[in-house]
Parts: structure tokens; sequence; C-alpha cells
């Protein structure tokens, strides 16, 4: 079931049955900064970071993980991780999962009040919300070390970042499908999606009165061409738990009307602009060499990209992995495209539990 729901965030259509409601799952939080100042020099009067809790923090506050969310998700996205058998066991640990600026919950073109509503809202970085998310575990929770931080995709763009702005905040880090740096190829069909959605005249360079709907259906249709691998359309895996009758063409016109439930377009566009920033080498003192920031990490970094990852393709991993000192590259042997870096099939879930688990456990630490 957690598995499912974080497909229907991924890929809405491959929910083509009825799905029991699940029971409620951690517990929502929220966290608030003043005067918050952006990389882009902008100073939002508030910053909001939703997050969520499972399980119970100890008195040594040593038992603590860290789950920055991916693209448009909530705090619920690492279910498919989370519970007995499963590589996170909330009887043992504490974690955190936190809900990038951009969401639509924390902070976000749609719910900041003017003169930062919609597309007037600040590009936020990768590095705008490791440092939230570091106030919030440190002035909050008051949290000053993490037993590990485990990232899919932007989450994953964050777990990086983390492992160069705070070498030995976290003794262990995982990254499953996505990279150190948003490389061209990457950057291009980002923008391929985003003019897909602004060329609806409704959008109205982002003042819409309404949902731009022809350009949310573009956006939503683009973007799924990337999100599996060419083989798994041709092995028409969309069939695996469907129900019966369901066609190509059914599939098809689920991803383009109901790509993401309810996002708004500013939201979306945010975010993608946050994934295009992306770069460690950026980070004060790097000067932009991606390389020796990468060399900089220190501890354990279990790195496991998508053998079929469009977004994040498997040689820019193994690029990067070049750079690496500390680092274990174990490529998910998927067809499942991206969704394989959050257990998008059964396979998937089973192969990323036993490995984290088992690269946790490594650590000495249960």
């Amino acid at each position: 079931m957690k598995k499912l729901l974080l497909l229907f965030l991924l890929c809405p259509a491959l929910l083509a049955q009825d799905v029991p409601a699940k029971p409620d799952t951690g517990e929502r939080h929220e966290f608030v900064i003043a005067k918050f100042k952006t990389e882009s020099g902008v100073t939002l009067p508030e910053a909001h970071v939703v997050y969520g809790t499972y399980g119970h923090l100890n008195a040594a506050k040593d038992n603590v993980i860290l789950l920055p969310s991916h693209y448009m998700a909530d705090f619920h996205g690492y279910e498919w991780l989370i519970g007995p058998n499963h590589a996170l066991d909330t009887a043992q640990l504490f974690l955190v999962a936190t809900e990038l600026f951009g969401n639509g919950h924390s902070s976000s073109p749609s719910n900041t009040p003017e003169p930062y509503h919609g597309p007037r809202f600040p590009v936020t970085t990768i590095r705008d919300n490791v440092e939230a998310v570091h106030r919030l575990l440190t002035e909050e929770l008051h949290i000053q070390h993490v037993r590990a931080i485990i990232g899919f995709s932007m989450g994953a763009q964050q777990a990086f970042q983390w492992a160069v702005s705070y070498p030995t905040f976290a003794d262990r880090i995982v990254a499953t499908a996505g990279t150190a740096k948003t490389y061209p190829h990457g950057f291009v069909r980002l923008e391929g999606q985003i003019a897909a959605l602004t060329a609806d005249a409704a959008f109205q360079n982002g003042d819409y009165t309404s949902p731009p709907k022809k350009g949310l259906e573009a956006f939503g249709i683009v973007w799924t061409a990337w999100l599996f691998s060419q083989e798994w359309w041709r092995k028409e895996l969309w069939r695996e738990g469907a129900k019966p009758g369901t066609t190509f063409e059914s599939v098809l016109n689920k991803f383009r009307t109901n790509f993401i439930p309810g996002a708004d377009a500013n939201d979306l566009i945010l975010q993608a602009r946050t994934w295009e920033k992306h770069d460690v080498g950026g980070t004060p003192g790097f000067g932009g060499d991606v390389a020796r920031a990468l060399g900089s990490i220190k501890v354990p970094f279990l790195y496991m990209p998508s053998e079929t990852d469009l977004y994040f393709p498997i040689g820019d991993a193994r690029y990067e992995a070049g750079f690496m000192h500390t680092v274990t590259l174990t490529p998910i042997p998927s067809l499942w495209g991206h969704t394989a870096g959050a257990g998008g099939s059964p396979a998937d879930e089973k192969f990323l539990n036993e490995t984290i688990g088992s690269f946790l456990r490594d650590s000495g630490k249960q």
C-alpha cells in the first residue's frame, strides 16, 4: 500500500484499480523561519518547512534518520522503506521526512502572500532547502547529528548537498536515482516540460486566474515520456496491477489528465527550476568544481542509480562516483526507469530495502 501511494504521485496511471484507504502514518509538523534569505538574494518574511516524523526520538538523540522529499512529494514519500521487515524500523528509529519548498505545503508560489505569490516567488536552490532543514533539525528538534540521510531523486540531490555542506552531520548517506549536479541534458529536459506548460495562453505568465489545463496536460505527457524505460513501455509493464480492460490509450490519458493531482502550475515550475540549479560544485569554497566537491565527501556513501533512469542516467552516476573516495556504487537492476529508485516494482522495493538495510547495519548501529 505504501508503494502504491508513492507510485500515485510518481505515476498515477498505474493505479487503475481501487485501493482501500490507507491508515494514517507519520505525524505532520511545520517549522517557520523568520526572514529566510535565499541564495537568489530574496528574503522571505517567513519560510515554512512542513515535515513528518515516524517513531520516537531516544534520550540520547542518536537514532535519527533524515528523509528529504522528492519532486512535488509530501512527507509520506518514503513509506516503501519504512516499517517492520523494511530497512527503517520505527520501533528503533526516529525518522524526519521533510518537504521541499514549492511542493504546495512548505513555502511555495501557491501559498505565499504577495509580494512573493505565484511567479514572484524566488527560485530556491537545493542548498536553500538543506539550510532550512539544518535549522529545523538543530533549532527546533535540537538534533546535532543523524545516523543517515537517505534521499530519492530530488531527495538524492539534497543528500549529496548535505554530504558536501555538512560533511560530518550524518554517519552514512544514501542516494537513489539522483545525482550531485543537473547536467545540461537534464536541464534541457526540464526546460522542455516547462515550455509545454507555459505555452498555454491561460498561463498568463504565471498570473492565471484558473489552472492552465491544457498546459498542465502537456506538461504531464512530456514528463511521462521520461519516467520509465523504453523497454518498460515495450513490454507493457503498465499492465502490472491494472484492472481488466485497461488499455495503453487509457493509461496515457491518465498520465495526461492526472499526472500529479491538484498540483499548481507555478509550484511545478518552481521545483523544476530548483532541480535545474542543483550543483554541489557551487557550494561556497569549491569554486564551481563538482569533482572537488565530490572528493570532499567524508562518510560512507551508498550511490544507487537506476540502470534505466532517463532523468539521471547511470553514466552520470558512474562519472560522479569516480571522484568519490567513500562511495559504494550499486545500480538498481530494473526496467522501471526513474521510479525504480523509490521501489517502483516489488522487486525494486525488495532490492532497495535489502541493500540499504545492509548498508545501515554495516555502520554498527541498528
